[in-house]
């Protein structure tokens, strides 16, 4: 049962909880308001039983307003929340701000503006809840307070509107009894609430015109270029001697975006430029990356080699333009952009130091081969072919061959007697088959990556080391069965142990180093294969747990007296022993019991296993999957 409990341990480690925000919503939810619960659970849309009431209909500008959030009609609990004032009219740009009047249940966060937004400190239950907005001093209009309010983890409501508030001038008049009656709200997404697809579309962005006719373009995801939407990109346009850059990104509001230029196209050596947004403007630095360990830094680096034409940083949207000397040297290298050819690196992060950027968490981009920046035709990425084999063998390995081998070696031990392949028993040779193309796969895996990072992984993630530990066990075992002792000696239970164990937790920590291979942002795969992943263990615990079921009711002797005193080794710990695994020639003649019913539930087991592994092959190769799907729904429009 231990390979079971270590992947009811996986599953309890994936639990949504890993996914919670328990201090408050982060600055990047500010417009869509949406909650990044379980990467991709939507928001309800039926009536919400909340209320967001304004103590008042008419406020004077720089006045205090008590804002209720409650329940209606029944005092129902509430965990999270978020909550602005949005003007009425568009843009629905977000006004005034909130007082800290309870630290304990309230937290106020900086969307484009001091304090304007309030969202809540822990995830504790809260029946009711009063906050205090100050109008601004300049505005004069109607304004509605949206909120985001989550009962609990996967049942939330985004954009919850208030009645409208009217904002005066602070010397007129307010007359009496302009409190609003309470009542429940209907929908959760009007005006002035803008969910993420109301934003500007990119396709409109004029930073892609003339891609590929008088500039050359550069972004991620794969493709974005094309169809306009990409996550970070850079332009490279040349006026003669002049080398005119054009950095963009916008998306999970980036801390920076810089673009390199590379001898090769690994990280380290490079001679780079950052776009840093820094106290509502953008600032533009020369800086280099370094490697053992790899970083950048600005030290040492002349900040007189380029020189900035605009700048802007508006919604969280990072925008630079700048010309670069065609001849420059930096640490000591030449980089002439007039004679030499380059390979160009993209990059966007969420956090920035002060003399250097942090690792680029929202994506980074390199460009396939070197090339002339003077060429304007598309600059096409580097090939991920290494890194697309890796994933799809390690796939097969792991959730394919391996899973049906350990199943077939547990429980058809006394299936198909009488019946040989190779001169061995049948269940044998095929756990044989399977655990060697597991191996081979692995090994394969494991060549492809090294070959395509060339070296240790720097990435802050599990996955890495854990695929080292599984390859390592994957090693010990073809070893330790060469070695194995003879089924008479008395070392055989101690290597029978040391077996189950070691292919068990390879299989175990392998499916671990998956779960966290999703996570990565150089595989580009959607948050949601999470859920297939969960799918098949629970599957594979499942039918481990009917198999176990059956063999645990002919131990128990529910059959043996229908079947003459037959013993059955089915049982996966049968064997562990030799005083357990001697058998008469005649239990040998036949199958054992439910042998029918085994191999239906084997059938089955095949037939959802091979689907699953299909399809997270399939998401591999296409990943981003997303952008592969966009690519093919345009091509078939046209």
């Amino acid at each position: 049962m231990l390979p079971l409990l270590c992947l009811a341990l996986v599953l309890g480690t994936l639990a949504p909880s890993s996914y919670g925000l328990p201090n408050g919503a982060p600055v990047s939810v500010c417009d869509s308001m949406l909650p990044f619960h379980g990467g991709g659970i939507p928001p309800l849309t039926t009536k919400t039983p909340f209320v967001i009431t304004p103590q008042s209909s008419v406020i004077g500008s720089g006045q205090t307003l008590q804002i209720d959030i409650e329940s209606f009609p029944a005092k129902i609990v509430f965990k999270g929340y978020m909550i602005q004032a949005r003007a009425a009219d568009p843009p629905h740009s977000i006004v005034g701000r909130f007082e800290n009047s309870d630290a304990s249940a309230v937290k106020l966060i900086d969307c484009d503006g001091e304090g304007n937004t309030a969202t809540h400190t822990s995830t504790s239950p809260k029946q009711d809840l009063t906050l205090e907005w100050i109008a601004p001093d300049n505005f004069v209009g109607d304004v509605v307070f949206n909120a985001t309010i989550a009962q609990d983890y996967d049942k939330f409501w985004v954009g919850i509107p208030s009645d409208r508030v009217r904002v005066v001038a602070s010397s007129t008049t307010i007359a009496p009894g302009t409190a609003p009656t309470r009542r429940p709200t209907t929908t959760t997404t009007v005006p002035p609430y803008r969910p993420p697809q109301t934003a500007a579309p990119m396709a409109a962005d004029p930073i892609y015109d003339a891609c590929g006719q008088s500039k050359g373009c550069f972004g991620f995801p794969e493709g974005c270029v094309d169809s306009k939407n990409c996550r970070a990109v850079v332009t490279i346009a040349v006026l003669g001697a002049r080398y005119v850059f054009e950095l963009k990104a916008g998306y999970n509001r980036p801390a920076y975006v810089a673009f390199g230029l590379s001898n090769d196209a690994k990280m380290g050596e490079d001679s780079v430029i950052e776009c840093v947004p820094e106290q509502g403007t953008v600032n533009a630095y020369a800086s280099w990356t370094t490697v053992g360990p790899y970083g950048s830094t600005r030290l040492g680096v002349p900040q007189n080699i380029f020189q900035v034409l605009e700048k802007s940083y508006n919604d969280g949207v990072i925008y630079c333009k700048l010309e670069r000397d065609a001849v420059s040297t930096v640490k000591g290298q030449m980089f002439d952009l007039l004679n030499n050819k380059f390979h160009l690196l993209l990059a966007a992060g969420s956090s920035v130091e002060s003399t250097n950027v942090n690792y680029h968490d929202i994506g980074r981009h390199v460009s396939g081969s070197p090339q002339s920046l003077a060429e304007v035709g598309p600059v096409q990425g580097s090939s991920k072919l290494l890194l697309r084999l890796h994933g799809a063998f390690m796939i097969t390995a792991w959730i394919g061959t391996a899973s049906l081998g350990i199943l077939i070696a547990r429980y058809f031990r006394q299936t198909w007697v009488g019946s040989q392949m190779c001169g061995k028993d049948q269940w044998f040779a095929w756990h044989r088959f399977l655990m060697v193309l597991t191996w081979a796969l692995t090994v394969a895996g494991i060549v492809v990556i090294f070959v395509e990072i060339g070296g240790w992984s720097q990435v802050r993630n599990p996955h890495a080391i854990l695929g080292i530990v599984t390859t390592v066990l994957c090693f010990l075992q073809p070893l330790g069965a060469f070695f194995r002792p003879h089924p008479g000696s008395s070392k055989r239970a101690i290597f029978n142990w040391l077996h189950w164990l070691g292919g068990n937790l390879a299989h175990v920590i392998a499916i671990v180093a998956i779960f966290f291979a999703v996570q990565l942002q150089k595989a580009e795969l959607p948050e949601w294969m999470d859920f297939i992943l969960v799918a098949f263990v629970a599957f594979h615990v499942f039918m481990h747990l009917i198999f176990s079921i059956f063999s645990w009711i002919q131990i128990g002797g529910c059959v043996s007296e229908r079947r003459s005193g037959q013993r059955v080794t089915s049982f996966p710990m049968a064997d562990m022993t030799p005083s357990r695994n001697s058998m008469s020639s005649s239990e040998r003649k036949q199958d054992a019991a439910f042998s029918g019913f085994r191999k239906s539930m084997l059938f089955l087991y095949i037939l959802i296993v091979l689907g699953l592994v299909i399809a997270m092959v399939v998401i591999i190769v296409l990943a981003p999957i997303e952008a592969a799907y966009n690519n093919i729904k345009e091509q078939i429009m046209n």
